[in-house]
């Protein structure tokens, strides 16, 4: 009996310290929090009203950027007295700096009131060092790099445009703001889940997991529990927003409150392109140049355009062959991302492909207009693109698109439906290469037709619309400040 009473003494001990450690300690810390955010915010309340932007890689100059900077223009139009801050871990690069690659990349012109916090603990959202648990790991790490954001500037409406979900109640509950988040891609999707347990093997699916049923099974119950707690983060958000049907669809199945959830298509640069003369075959010099405009990050899936490329080979004639060209255009955030660079440039000698394919990384807004006009075909390859803002920019410089048959592209942008075709979809690269060889052998009739289809059904994704739907959307928070 002194046994069994001594057992329960120790379980009684145990038991007080789980839930001293667990429950009774956080909620003293973030009560201490809560009181101590309240307190800095009743001392530095400002007459405009106060917008924080979350954006820690806002230099990049990719599609998710040129999202945040058009955000930044329309909340410049509707809220002229609103101090507007940017939350960035790009440390090397000063106001004047960022402002001007903006102008160089997007052709956009930020106006004066915009500032930027500069975040030191960037290093713990960054997928390297979580060779394992990446999701897991970079999501406790944004909760990190979000209190920093937090304790250097404390904003009325915090918005968030990269997708880092569990930065909202930081936000929300400690920090007392409103939050609105710009969703491109879900951190976490039914699809990701399906690929596990098929046992696909794919970037996020690596083929020690992919061949184990033990392992499947683990990441399997690892995926559903960060989708759920994915899910009790995302709804803490008053206003959400996502890209394309695709996200809202995942967006809705994982967080489950459609009645705050709006469709916003991203801003494209299209108003432009659609102006450009459509050039003969002469004018280009009877080179049929295959365009992609993608940053060298892995879900891009550059391998499967060289595939691609050397699948071509094999099925159109030497001459034709010698007047393509695969242009990668794109921009490196970091080391890894020119490594990328380098290991492609090495595939392609690898495969024999290097005298018809070509790198212009980081180019300006201008040559990337000169190299859209000059092309004939464009090219897209990442499975899931959570919209594809650069498949519609292809379509409005006239490129006939083809892209992959997945997300976005399929949801929204890309129709083949006989009578309204604007493009063409594919998975494989036999596919593409198929497709790529009877494009070429269109007539110049049918290539225009097809031109003009793709440029008449990309209007509905034009700067101005998303300025209207963006600041429409925002309203109730704005007037509420």
């Amino acid at each position: 009996m002194q046994l069994l009473s001594d057992l329960v003494e120790i379980l009684e001990l145990v038991l007080s310290v789980i839930v001293v450690c667990f429950i009774v300690v956080p909620f003293i810390i973030i009560t201490f929090l809560k009181i101590k955010f309240a307190r800095n915010r009743y001392k530095n309340k400002t007459d405009g009203v106060t917008i924080g932007i979350f954006h820690p890689y806002c230099n990049a100059g990719g599609g998710g950027e040129r999202v945040l900077w058009a955000a930044v223009q329309a909340l410049q139009t509707k809220c002229k007295d609103a101090q507007i801050c940017i939350y960035t871990g790009d440390l090397d690069s000063d106001r004047e700096k960022i402002l001007n690659n903006v102008k160089k990349v997007f052709n956009m012109e930020i106006g004066r009131n915009v500032n930027f916090v500069y975040l030191f603990q960037r290093k713990w959202v960054e997928s390297r060092r979580y060779p394992h648990f990446t999701l897991l790991g970079q999501s406790l790490g944004s909760i990190w790099l979000g209190y920093e954001a937090l304790r250097l500037f404390q904003p009325d409406i915090f918005i968030d445009t990269m997708g880092y979900a569990f930065t909202y109640p930081l936000f929300k509950y400690i920090g007392g703001c409103k939050v609105a988040s710009y969703t491109h891609y879900p951190t976490i999707s039914m699809d990701m889940l399906r690929h596990v347990y098929r046992r696909v093997i794919v970037h996020n699916n690596r083929r020690v997991i992919a061949r184990n049923p033990f392992l499947t099974a683990g990441k399997i119950t690892y995926y559903k529990v960060f989708a759920f707690l994915y899910g009790i983060v995302g709804r803490t958000a008053d206003i959400i927003m996502v890209n394309s049907s695709w996200t809202e669809d995942h967006i809705n199945s994982i967080w489950k409150c459609p009645l705050r959830t709006h469709r916003i298509y991203p801003p494209c640069d299209i108003e432009k392109l659609v102006n450009l003369p459509l050039l003969s075959d002469e004018e280009k010099g009877n080179m049929i140049r295959i365009i992609s405009v993608a940053q060298f990050r892995p879900e891009k899936n550059h391998p499967l355009m060289l595939r691609t490329m050397y699948e071509l080979r094999s099925i159109i004639d030497e001459e034709t062959w010698m007047k393509i060209r695969l242009v990668l255009i794109g921009s490196t955030r970091n080391y890894e991302d020119e490594v990328r660079v380098k290991d492609m440039q090495d595939l392609s000698k690898h495969l024999a492909l290097d005298e018809n394919v070509e790198f212009q990384l980081n180019i300006s807004h201008e040559s990337l207009m000169e190299v859209l006009q000059s092309g004939t075909i464009g090219l897209h390859t990442m499975w899931n693109e959570h919209f594809g803002i650069s498949v519609v920019e292809c379509m409005a410089a006239g490129l006939i698109m083809v892209a992959h048959a997945s997300g976005g592209p399929k949801a929204d942008i890309i129709e083949t439906q006989s009578g309204s075709q604007n493009g063409f979809l594919a998975t494989k690269a036999e596919e593409y290469a198929q497709i790529i060889a009877y494009i070429i052998k269109m007539t110049p009739r049918e290539k225009d037709m097809m031109r003009n289809a793709a440029r008449s059904s990309v209007q509905r994704f034009s700067n101005e619309h998303f300025v209207k739907e963006f600041t429409r959307t925002l309203e109730p928070l704005l007037r509420m400040e």
